[in-house]
């Protein structure tokens, strides 16, 4: 048997979720008419919500990449200072000799 994580297990609910609105709707007691335009509604919210969503993450991820750029910087000036002190003391050390 597959093992499911736990992305797997929330898509799975929400199409559940999703099918069994959609069931309800469609077996409401409103005319087809008035139906159709409830479904057009909900999928036209749906479709923002996930773009909205879409958005934060694409923002969460730009920031976290912004983070990672600034913590290399950081790291490349640390070692190039490093570097110059191990230069610094090799000549300093060649010198005496």
């Amino acid at each position: 048997m597959a093992r499911c994580n736990m992305a797997t297990g929330i898509g799975c609910f929400l199409v559940g979720v999703s099918i069994g609105a959609a069931a309800a709707l469609l077996l409401a007691p409103k005319s087809g008419e008035q139906t159709r335009k409830l479904i057009a509604k909900k999928a036209e919210e749906g479709k923002d919500y996930v773009t909205s969503k879409g958005r934060e993450f694409k923002d969460q991820a730009e920031g976290l990449v912004g983070k990672g750029k600034d913590l290399i910087n950081k790291q490349r000036e640390r070692l190039a200072g490093a570097l110059e002190t191990g230069k610094e003391a090799a000549r300093n050390t060649l010198s005496m000799v």
